[in-house]
């Protein structure tokens, strides 16, 4: 990729920081095996580097062409399809999410006890699409020792083999909701149920449907629920930091699970990627819904989604439940399917007014108007909390901005 830090408004020196940043604090010391960074500004790369290794235990270097999994990175893709048919007209954002599933019409919310000696109530209000795209609907992911979490537990409900999206909703009926929808912001299962939402209104399989609607379009050929045989090569290794700080394969991109295609199409964690792929999803944001003459979605709709939607306009310091999640905080929101950074003060971060997310691997991204930039961090290390790549990146990149 050809890049051009001039005509992008960046001291190539003071850009070129990042290189010596990630060889000197990760790659040198073995906290983690490669990583690829993408930087771009009013439509021109100013910075690409491939760094490392994409598979530690065959030597194999860090391809430009990698294929990573992006986990919770799948989330915006998702709820970008699931607006697409808000712009058709299928739904208001204060509908309630039973219109589609009729078996969420008799929901009800945790409010003391465990198991058989549960009290429940009726909630407040309905769990609505804005709340299942703004992570407020009082789902959890079921990883507690919560009563509510439990009973996830207790009915099986998870994203793995043998489940499907239609027996997904089934299983989260019968369990109560952690708060009342609205009421909190807690990470969640919430854009898998996204993902069944596209294929029940749409009529075509979740996959068929993000192909056809955002994967051909923007011609994102490398992005998927499952690696075709041909591209095996280009699968980076996924590893895992343990407690004596080393790292742990824990998959095997030659005998991974993402070799075959999965019954279960999560919506919220299940695709696969490419750097140049996300680069051209980020664009397509960038540039307000349209890339190359293909609009997936308008403008305004797209201004809707990166708005704050948490209650009376909070920040997720006085909304949020439980320390899970792939942000900080204090100064930040809660869109449809982004966070973003409210106050650069509170947040302790430049960028205010960008919108971004990121995935278990520790994956990142963000897209920033005011600047017209994009920026995309890839790599394989779980969990995603282990290091601040986001901040660290966002140093380095706003301070080398000269225009």
């Amino acid at each position: 990729m050809d890049v051009a830090p001039g005509l992008a408004g960046f001291d190539a020196d003071r850009l070129e920081r990042i290189t010596g940043h990630l060889n000197r604090n990760y790659i040198e010391p073995g906290k983690i095996v490669g990583c690829q960074v993408l930087v771009s500004r009013h439509g021109h790369p100013a910075y690409f580097r491939s760094f490392g290794q994409m598979d530690r235990e065959r030597n194999t270097p860090m391809r430009d062409d990698a294929i990573f999994r992006i986990y919770s990175m799948s989330k915006p893709i998702t709820s970008v399809a699931l607006m697409s048919l808000y712009e058709q007209g299928h739904f208001q954002l204060n509908d309630p999410v039973s219109r589609v599933i009729p078996e969420w019409r008799e929901q009800r919310v945790w409010v003391s006890g465990d198991g058989e000696t549960m009290q429940t109530k009726e909630p407040e209000r309905p769990m609505t699409f804005r709340h299942v795209l703004s992570h407020t609907g009082g789902l959890t992911y079921g990883a507690t020792g919560h009563p509510v979490d439990r009973a996830y537990r207790h009915v099986g409900v998870r994203r793995d083999q043998g489940e499907t999206l239609r027996t997904f909703v089934e299983k989260l009926a019968k369990v109560p909701l952690q708060f009342t929808p609205g009421d909190r912001w807690m990470y969640s299962y919430s854009t898998d149920v996204c993902g069944y939402l596209v294929e029940a209104i749409s009529g075509k399989p979740f996959d068929q449907y993000l192909q056809e609607t955002i994967f051909d379009p923007l011609r994102m050929k490398d992005t998927s629920f499952s690696i075709a045989p041909g591209k095996v090569d280009r699968f980076a290794a996924n590893y895992q930091r343990e407690p004596d700080k080393s790292l742990r394969l824990i998959d095997d991109p030659q005998h991974s699970t993402y070799l075959g295609t999965p019954a279960f199409l999560s919506g919220g964690g299940g695709l696969t990627s490419t750097t140049a792929d996300y680069l051209r999803f980020c664009e397509m944001l960038r540039r307000g819904g349209e890339l190359d003459g293909e609009c997936i979605l308008g403008s305004r709709t797209l201004g809707l989604m990166r708005k704050n939607h948490l209650a009376g306009g909070r920040d997720l310091a006085g909304m949020a439940v439980g320390a899970f999640s792939e942000t900080a905080y204090e100064g930040v929101g809660f869109g449809l399917g982004f966070a973003m950074t409210l106050n650069e003060v509170d947040s302790g971060s430049l960028g205010e007014g960008d919108y971004y997310w990121g995935g278990a691997a520790s994956t990142i991204f963000w897209v920033d108007p005011k600047e017209d930039m994009e920026v995309i961090f890839m790599t394989q290390l779980m969990p995603s909390a282990t290091f601040n790549f986001r901040g660290q990146l966002k140093n380095i990149i706003y301070s080398a901005m000269v225009d």
